[in-house]
């Protein structure tokens, strides 16, 4: 579930006039901001967005980037794109950085999303970049980690529930082969993980605990620590439990020395609108200690306000 508190009513227009107030001048009236932006779901923060371009001729989004600034000003233009928009920009960013490849956001879009919702993140990307992801992907991997990352980003898997449960006692025993030979990187493997439905995958990766008493993941664990193979377990990890996969990534983003900013403002930004409140469930499952709280003691000021909003803190 969502933990973002959003109101059935409102008037795009007086949140408009209420932002433009809040950024005109030399002071920036960084709490209404969060109250306001903090408490609008996609489809409201797209009609403040047009409200405002209609009445001061002017994008919100590049007004508020120029007013605000630091870790605030990040989380608050990530959340104020539009969702499919966001991932496109999160992904550009990524295949940006200096190596290594920041993997773990391209591998979030491809595998948590659905056919669809992947599909109009690469229309977004192209829109906005005038390149396919694909394209920019494969420029910016190589070898089996490219042929891995562009399957993933290209498929458009079945999202159905039916499974072909000989087809997953075979295909688990491909990927026992493979981990047992040690060539995950297998023209098979990465067929199976790249076009396989992921209602099938699950099938795949229970049948393969049942035979051999431990997780696939596990299994890849004891095997090599080369790119390719970190990346097929990462691939794995977010099909099978992406609530997990989150958990663990605000885990470390967290308990670093030195707060990654970057991750948790992903994390945060992209699942408040989805199951955030059961991915802060598993945190605290995890660490005994609530998300609210362990983000409330690692970050400051109107970026720790921001994030706990659209937590679902009460202003």
């Amino acid at each position: 579930m969502a933990t973002i508190v959003a109101p059935h009513e409102f008037s795009p227009v007086e949140d408009a006039e209420i932002l433009h107030k809040a950024v005109k001048g030399w002071g920036t009236d960084e709490k209404a901001i969060i109250r306001i932006l903090g408490h609008r779901h996609a489809a409201q923060r797209q009609q403040i967005r047009e409200a405002y371009h209609k009445l001061h001729n002017e994008d919100l989004l590049k007004r508020l980037e120029s007013e605000l600034s630091g870790d605030f000003e990040k989380a608050v233009y990530r959340w104020v794109l539009d969702p499919y928009d966001r991932d496109a920009v999160l992904a550009h960013v990524a295949l940006k950085k200096s190596e290594p490849l920041d993997y773990h956001v391209i591998i979030e879009i491809a595998c948590i999303l659905n056919p669809e919702e992947l599909l109009a993140v690469r229309r977004a990307y192209q829109a906005r970049y005038k390149h396919s992801l694909e394209e920019d992907l494969a420029a910016h991997t190589s070898g089996d980690v490219r042929k891995l990352l562009v399957g993933l980003v290209s498929a458009y898997r079945y999202d159905g529930k039916e499974i072909n449960a000989r087809l997953a006692e075979k295909e688990a025993g491909i990927l026992q082969e493979a981990v047992k030979d040690k060539k995950l990187n297998h023209e098979e493997v990465i067929r199976i993980v790249t076009t396989r439905s992921k209602t099938q995958l699950m099938a795949i990766f229970n049948c393969y605990r049942d035979h051999h008493g431990t997780s696939i993941t596990k299994s890849l664990l004891g095997g090599s620590n080369d790119d390719f193979s970190k990346v097929l377990r990462t691939t794995i990890r977010c099909m099978n439990d992406h609530k997990k996969y989150y958990e663990k990534i605000l885990r470390n983003a967290i308990k670093r020395v030195g707060t990654d900013e970057d991750a948790l403002t992903r994390v945060i930004t992209s699942r408040a609108e989805k199951d955030l409140r059961e991915i802060k469930e598993e945190y605290y499952k995890r660490n005994s200690v609530t998300l609210d709280q362990a983000v409330a003691m690692d970050t400051s000021g109107d970026y720790k306000e921001f994030l706990l909003t659209l937590m679902g803190k009460e202003d």
